[in-house]
């Protein structure tokens, strides 16, 4: 008989399914084209002490990268995504553009958090270069994980699901920890499960952050590239909050934003009202996603 599961963790072709009174099992997609996310639900057969995933149910989103040569989907079915940045190493403000627009491709929100506070002149730096994105709308919060200062975080993720991001250094497995003291275990045994121990860091992994869990967070490795691939050149602009105003006001309905007569953002850039170094990551995204692909 078919039963209702949620994947945690998956692993190459294995995945674990947890069911609604909490137990999990390992299950094998079928199909060899059948590919399973973290936060998929699905519908799955029991076998002896595995079992068949049947049915991915419909996502209300997918989050995830594409470089030229292959994809990486981190999770699906999120509320949020949680980008964790850190006053050292000094962050990219690249990879936290391209993670921003990924994020609203999907329509999932972010939330752009800075931790080590007690790193005062590098933290306040940072958070003057994060200035223009609370401006644009986007919540910018801070961090002391190093304090256990976790500021007005938990309850923003409360009864949602969130994805947590960021590249290696900035406290990723500190957060996780502190909201689930018990994750390390948590995440060994999903990994001995999967025979995967090795690829413990590189394998992503749902975690309940309360006893009800209604409350879930989904750890994934570190990244320091992030391709956007699958957005497309000529939509960029609308995903990027403080040109998307002007857009409008552009003559050309297929304007690039970068050379055209009678531009909307080219204006704006003027006017000051988009920042030139948000202006030069465009063009440098732009680029990327308009040059021929390089089998």
């Amino acid at each position: 008989m078919k039963q209702t599961g949620l994947v945690v963790a998956s692993h190459g072709r294995h995945c674990v399914v947890e069911t609604p009174d909490g137990e999990r099992r390992i299950c094998h997609p079928r199909g060899k084209k059948s590919q399973v996310v973290v936060g998929d639900r699905v519908q799955w057969l029991a076998s002896t002490d595995e079992g068949t995933i049947e049915k991915v149910e419909p996502r209300s989103n997918l989050f995830y990268r594409q470089d030229e040569i292959r994809t990486k989907s981190f999770a699906a079915n999120l509320d949020q995504i949680l980008i964790l940045i850190a006053a050292e190493p000094e962050f990219s403000e690249m990879q936290l553009t391209r993670a921003l627009i990924a994020a609203e491709a999907e329509h999932i929100t972010p939330l752009i958090a800075l931790n080590k506070r007690d790193l005062k002149i590098p933290f306040d730096r940072a958070l003057a270069r994060l200035e223009p994105y609370a401006r644009m709308g986007y919540t910018v919060l801070s961090l002391g994980l190093r304090d256990a200062d976790l500021g007005d975080l938990s309850e923003r993720l409360d009864h949602k699901t969130t994805l947590v991001l960021g590249p290696s250094g900035t406290g990723k497995s500190t957060l996780i920890n502190q909201l689930i003291p018990d994750a390390n275990v948590a995440t060994g045994e999903i990994s001995h499960a999967l025979n995967s121990g090795r690829h413990t860091t590189t394998s992503t992994t749902w975690h309940w952050v309360d006893a009800e869990r209604t409350t879930g967070l989904i750890d994934s490795p570190g990244f320091q590239e992030f391709g956007m691939h699958h957005i497309d050149a000529m939509q960029l602009a609308a995903y990027m909050p403080d040109f998307k105003p002007h857009v409008a006001h552009c003559k050309f309905y297929n304007c690039s934003h970068l050379h055209e007569p009678g531009c909307g953002v080219q204006a704006a850039v003027t006017a000051g009202e988009i920042t030139a170094s948000r202006y030069k990551l465009y063009g440098l995204l732009f680029a990327e996603l308009t040059q021929p692909a390089h089998y």
